[in-house]
C-alpha cells in the first residue's frame, strides 16, 4: 500500500504503467480510475492525423504552461512533471487510438515511448501514474 503523508488509501487495484487497451475497454477503465481518486485525463484521437496534431490534444488536455515547447523533448519533460495539476494518482486515457496508429505509426510509436518514460519516472516516485491506450477490439486484440 502506498503511504503518502499521514493520509493512507486503500490498495489501487489499476496496474499503473502504459497499456493498450480495447476501445470497449476505455470507460470502465477510467470508472475505476475515479473510484480510486485518481486525476483522470481524456486524450481524443479521433481523427488524430500527426506529431503536430497529438501535442496539441495533449497539451490542451493536460492543461500544459503555455510556455512550454511544442516538441517531444517538451512532452516528455511535462508528462514526468505534471506540478500545475498536483495529485496522489493520475490516469491518462487516450480515446480513438487507432485513429493516430493508422494516421502516423511514427507519432504513435513515438507517444508510447514518451508515455513509457513517464510511468517509469512516476513509479520510481511512488505515485500511480496509468496510461491507457484504446485501439480497436477489445483488450484481448490490443
Amino acid at each position: 500500500m502506498t503511504m503518502l503523508g499521514s493520509t493512507s488509501r486503500p490498495p489501487d487495484p489499476l496496474p499503473t504503467g502504459l497499456h493498450l487497451v480495447g476501445d470497449s475497454d476505455i470507460n470502465a477503465l477510467e470508472a475505476a480510475a475515479r473510484e480510486v481518486n485518481s486525476r483522470v485525463r481524456r486524450i481524443d484521437l479521433q481523427g488524430c492525423n500527426g506529431k503536430r496534431d497529438l501535442l496539441q490534444r495533449i497539451a490542451t488536455a493536460l492543461a500544459f504552461p503555455a510556455e512550454m515547447g511544442h516538441n517531444w523533448d517538451a512532452v516528455s519533460d511535462c508528462m514526468r512533471d505534471l506540478g500545475w495539476l498536483p495529485e496522489r494518482s493520475y490516469t491518462l486515457a487516450f480515446v480513438h487510438g487507432g485513429d493516430l496508429r493508422t494516421a502516423s505509426r511514427d507519432a504513435f510509436d513515438t507517444l508510447l515511448d514518451v508515455l513509457e518514460q513517464a510511468a517509469t519516472a512516476w513509479a520510481g516516485r511512488a505515485i500511480p501514474f496509468r496510461v491507457f491506450v484504446a485501439v480497436p477490439g477489445n483488450a484481448d486484440d490490443a
